[in-house]
């Protein structure tokens, strides 16, 4: 069980997410520490207050968004940027599909709830800023504890089994290595 980030704000793109000017990096790392950051920061750079990912009140590692989360480009730094700020889960009632792979091929679990369910998450979190909720990545569902409210979310099942195993391709791939092998052979 965790608290979550709400951030009830509609259509943010990945520009928005990571803003094309902090993209000079190939490597995943860094790129948190820009999450958000022409929200987050006035032109002087100084935290914008009232800005949920400076609220000392909002904490945990669920990020929950309004709907259409991740449009625009399809750039992966986005996802890094959400990873590497520390948040394992976002939850909204609509994904970009590019920003959803990319999303899942980095280790970050993307959970789409419907428009109403969406809503009573951030009715809760309103209501209670440390309101906590449970994912459960091998059953599927999302619950908010205070009402145990549930829903399911759909999940590839490749996708699922490397992040309940922290694989990433390659690391799958050494996972069946012996299968791999054993196909080859039959094959000879």
């Amino acid at each position: 069980m965790t608290t979550v980030v709400p951030l009830n704000i509609e259509n943010v793109d990945t520009d928005q997410i990571i803003p094309a000017r902090f993209l000079k990096a190939v490597e995943r790392k860094g790129f948190g520490d820009n999450l958000f950051r022409d929200w987050r920061y006035d032109k002087d750079g100084q935290p914008v207050a009232g800005f949920p990912l400076n609220e000392g009140k909002y904490k945990g590692e669920i990020l929950v968004a309004a709907k259409n989360f991740g449009c625009g480009s399809s750039r992966e730094h986005a996802a890094w940027a959400i990873f590497d700020y520390g948040f394992r889960v976002v939850v909204s009632s609509f994904f970009a599909d590019i920003f959803k792979n990319n999303a899942l091929n980095n280790g970050l679990l993307p959970i789409q709830v419907s428009e109403e369910f969406l809503q009573k998450i951030f009715a809760a979190v309103e209501a209670d800023p440390a309101a906590r909720f449970e994912v459960d990545l091998e059953n599927q569902t999302f619950t908010i504890c205070a009402t145990g409210d549930k829903t399911g979310f759909d999940i590839d099942g490749y996708k699922k089994e490397c992040l309940l195993n922290g694989y990433d391709d390659v690391d799958y791939l050494l996972s069946i290595k012996g299968e791999i092998e054993g196909f080859e052979q039959a094959r000879r």
